[in-house]
């Protein structure tokens, strides 16, 4: 078994995560769901600032990054307001954004998770519609579905919560 662990990115990793990323967008687009992210979401800038501020995250084995993600804790602003459902309680959270694989490793995901709910007894995440993959992942990972929120370009995304 490969082992993975997580680590805060540097501004040395821009490169290697924005290869991360290009990889998930044109996976994204092959497999059905071309409007999530298109080509151009996360951009460079975006991605600086979240390694600035200490948010992204990346799952690496001894080869290197495999896998990144943003991790926010406190009040999440485009989770304010649900739709068609409701959070499973109103207790502090963190919030996953922008998880993606380069898909060399099978288990990026679950290793994130694992990471996360060692951080926090209650975890939120959403996905676009189209996202059927990432779904079954958070699905399986004992997530439940909580209703639907908007981003802020207003396009509606599936939210989920887990909580210990």
């Amino acid at each position: 078994m490969i082992s993975m662990f997580v680590r805060k990115a540097v501004a040395e990793d821009l490169s290697d995560i924005m290869r991360i990323y290009h990889i998930a967008q044109e996976f994204m687009m092959e497999s059905g769901n071309p409007d999530q992210w298109g080509y151009e979401y996360p951009s460079r800038d975006l991605i600086k600032m979240d390694i600035d501020n200490g948010l992204c995250h990346l799952i690496c084995d001894r080869e290197g990054p495999h896998g990144v993600f943003a991790l926010f804790s406190g009040d999440e602003p485009t989770y304010r307001y649900i739709e068609n459902g409701k959070w499973l309680n109103d207790n502090q959270y963190v919030t996953i954004h922008r998880m993606a694989s380069d898909g060399k490793l099978r288990g990026i995901f679950n290793c994130a998770i694992s990471y996360c709910r060692g951080l926090s007894d209650d975890i939120r995440i959403d996905t676009h519609e189209s996202n059927l993959i990432m779904q079954g992942l958070i699905e399986k990972s004992g997530f439940q579905k909580c209703g639907t929120i908007y981003v802020a370009d207003g396009s509606p995304r599936i939210a989920y919560q887990w909580s210990k």
